[in-house]
C-alpha cells in the first residue's frame, strides 16, 4: 500500500482524535446536562455599542446587579455581525478590573505622594485651573483683528471616548477658545 505523507497525518489526526474522544469517556448527553451551569444562562444579553472607536460595533453584556460577567459581539448587528476587535473583545475590564480607580488622585504643587479626594473638590479644582489659565492667556486681538482664543490649554481624546463624547468636548474646547484640540481613535 502507497500512502503519501498528507495521507499519513489525515489518518493520524483522524485516529488521535477518535481514541482521545473514546478513551476519555467523552459524553453528549453529559455536557448537554452541564451546559445549563453556563454563568451566562439565566442572564439577559443587553445590546451597547463599543466605546473605543467610531465605527459603532454592537456588544452584547452580560450582568448580575453588580457585575460585569460577560460580554461578545452582537451577531445581529449590522456593523460588526458578532466580530470585535482586541479592544472591544476586551470591554469587560473598564467595568470588572482590579485597577480601576473609582475616585479621582490629587497631587499639590511639591508633593510627591498621590491622595484621594471626591468628586465634587475635583471637578472644582480643574474649573478654577482652567479659568485661571485661560484668563491668564485668552489673546483678544491680534493685528486688529479678533481671534478669542488661548493657546495655553490642549484638548487631546482617547480612544475610550466615544462619538458622542467626543462631540461634547469638541463643543465645549472651542467655546473655551482653544486651538490645539486633537483625538486618538486608532488601536
Amino acid at each position: 500500500m502507497n500512502v503519501s505523507r498528507r495521507q499519513f497525518l489525515k489518518l493520524s489526526g483522524a485516529t488521535a482524535a477518535t481514541l482521545a474522544l473514546v478513551e476519555l469517556g467523552f459524553n453528549e448527553n453529559e455536557v448537554k446536562a452541564k451546559s445549563k451551569d453556563f454563568k451566562i444562562a439565566e442572564l439577559k444579553p443587553t445590546p451597547t455599542i463599543c466605546p473605543y472607536c467610531s465605527v459603532g460595533c454592537g456588544i452584547l453584556v452580560y450582568a448580575t446587579d453588580n457585575d460585569v460577567v460577560y460580554t461578545e459581539g452582537d451577531p445581529d448587528h449590522p456593523i460588526n455581525q458578532g466580530s470585535l476587535c482586541s479592544k472591544g473583545t476586551s470591554i469587560r475590564q473598564l467595568y470588572t478590573s482590579e485597577k480601576r480607580m473609582l475616585k479621582p488622585l490629587y497631587r499639590a504643587p511639591g508633593s510627591s505622594k498621590w491622595e484621594e479626594k471626591e468628586w465634587g473638590w475635583m471637578l472644582d479644582k480643574i474649573a478654577e485651573r482652567v479659568k485661571e489659565s485661560r484668563d491668564n492667556s485668552f489673546q483678544i486681538a491680534k493685528d486688529g483683528i479678533t481671534v478669542n482664543r488661548t493657546e495655553a490649554i490642549a484638548s487631546l481624546g482617547g480612544a475610550a471616548l466615544d462619538n458622542e463624547e467626543t462631540y461634547v468636548i469638541q463643543k465645549l474646547m472651542r467655546g473655551l477658545g482653544l486651538t490645539y484640540i486633537e483625538h486618538q481613535a486608532r488601536i
